[in-house]
């Protein structure tokens, strides 16, 4: 299977932040999230994979061409989608869908109508009278009525209120479905990812602490909470990434949980009232706050 990206060793210093030793792929037609807090990176890496920033170091290469040289060639096969682009406020949906149009040949003038259709859109009404989902949705239109290869989208769903995040997600994840697309997801709301995503890559304080398969990580992880009258001791139990005590009742949070990890903690005196998977976004602070590699 080839990659829709691939990025090697890739570094860029800024004064006050830098991205870090990066080796990431991204196999054709899957959807991998991107998740870090805010200043973790992952603008950044977006912007290299678009050719709009170059790493210090490192070799880029996108849809099968080297970046940034072939920056140009690759454009016209990636759909970029950030919370920060603007649309012209004075002109209509309508306007700006003509406008790509007459920019990109691959333009598909009937899926671009049934996008219209299916995110609830009016084309001839201006910008400026759009709620931001609506604004969100139409930067999502003009991106994918291209047929993309690659599409990036950089926090698309933040400053959205719950409602229309969730009509976003649904909206988004019905035309992925559709049509198999290579999609980089970055956010860093874990909620949103977890909807979308088929891989799942942390992103902190400029390098990546984790990647792998969605599944994996929802599997691997496990919050056991065990009643103990005697000290734990946490080094016995390599796979348990963080304990919390409350008096004698211990959570435990478990990285790499396997059946035979209940029989040596009931063996060494522990009896375990619980065991329930973790969530996304639990995986993910303890991650970033215990260092353990998930």
């Amino acid at each position: 299977m080839s990659n829709a990206f691939s990025v090697s060793g890739i570094s860029k210093r800024y004064p006050h932040f830098a991205l870090e030793d990066i080796d990431l792929c991204l196999p054709e037609g899957q959807i991998m999230g991107l998740v870090g807090v805010n200043g973790a990176g992952k603008t950044t890496l977006l912007r290299i994979l678009t050719g709009l920033a170059q790493p210090d170091r490192g070799q880029v290469e996108v849809l099968g061409y080297a970046m940034p040289a072939q920056q140009v060639a690759a454009k016209r096969e990636i759909g970029f989608a950030s919370e920060d682009m603007r649309l012209y406020k004075g002109r209509s949906l309508r306007w700006h869908m003509d406008l790509v149009a007459a920019i990109y040949p691959a333009w598909d003038e009937t899926y671009a109508i049934e996008l219209v259709r299916r995110f609830d859109l009016r084309p001839e009404q201006l910008m400026a009278g759009l709620s931001h989902g609506q604004r969100v949705k139409s930067l999502l239109l003009l991106c994918l009525a291209r047929h993309p290869r690659l599409l990036l989208l950089d926090e698309p769903t933040t400053g959205l209120d719950p409602v229309a995040r969730a009509e976003v997600l649904d909206a988004l994840a019905d035309v992925l479905r559709d049509e198999a697309r290579s999609v980089l997801f970055s956010s860093h709301n874990t909620h949103d990812i977890e909807q979308l995503a088929d891989s799942i890559t942390f992103l902190h304080q400029g390098r990546i602490i984790a990647s792998q398969d969605k599944e994996h990580f929802l599997d691997s992880w496990r919050r056991m909470v065990c009643q103990a009258d005697a000290d734990f001791d946490q080094q016995e139990f390599p796979e348990v990434a963080s304990v919390r005590r409350n008096g004698s009742m211990l959570e435990l949070k478990i990285q790499g949980f396997s059946e035979e990890l209940a029989p040596r903690l009931e063996a060494r005196g522990l009896a375990i009232k619980s065991s329930h998977a973790m969530s996304l976004e639990d995986i993910f602070v303890t991650t970033v706050r215990t260092g353990v590699a998930a």
